[in-house]
C-alpha cells in the first residue's frame, strides 16, 4: 500500500520561480530515495474560510501564496528507509545543503505529516 508524505507552505509570490527551482533540484533526491513521484502544486483557487483555510493554517501573507506538496511513495518501509538516510548525519547532499540550495520560504511554518491512504479510486 502506498504511503504520502504531504506538505503546506508559504512561498512568497516574488520567489515562485526560485521555489521551482530549488524543488526541481531537490525533488529528485526523493526519487531516488524510493518515492514513486513528487507533486509541487502552486495556489490557483485557494478560497478563504470562516474559520480555517490553507493560508491561515501557514501564517501566509498577503505577499506569499500556498505550496500544496506530496510525496508518493510506494510503501511505508520506503519511506521511512528513504527519510532516515537523508536524515542521518553521514549524509551530505547539495540538493539538500541551505548553502549550495537554500529554501525560498519560512520552513518553520511548513506544515507536514506521512499519511496511510485509505481510500484510492483510480481511472
Amino acid at each position: 500500500m502506498t504511503y504520502i508524505d504531504g506538505f503546506v507552505i508559504a512561498v512568497p509570490k516574488a520567489n515562485r520561480q526560485k521555489f521551482i527551482d530549488h524543488a526541481n533540484h531537490a525533488d529528485t533526491l526523493f526519487i531516488e530515495m524510493g518515492a514513486i513521484r513528487v507533486i509541487e502544486c502552486w495556489a490557483d483557487d485557494v478560497p478563504s474560510g470562516e474559520h480555517t483555510d490553507f493560508r491561515m493554517a501557514v501564517k501566509a501573507t498577503d505577499d506569499e501564496d500556498v505550496v500544496f506538496s506530496w510525496i508518493e511513495w510506494p510503501d511505508k518501509a520506503t519511506r521511512d528507509a528513504g527519510m532516515a538516510k537523508m536524515m542521518s548525519p553521514d549524509f551530505a547532499d547539495p540538493r539538500m545543503d541551505p548553502a549550495t540550495n537554500p529554501m525560498p520560504f519560512d520552513g518553520k511554518r511548513m506544515i507536514f505529516g506521512g499519511f496511510a491512504p485509505v481510500v484510492t479510486l483510480e481511472r
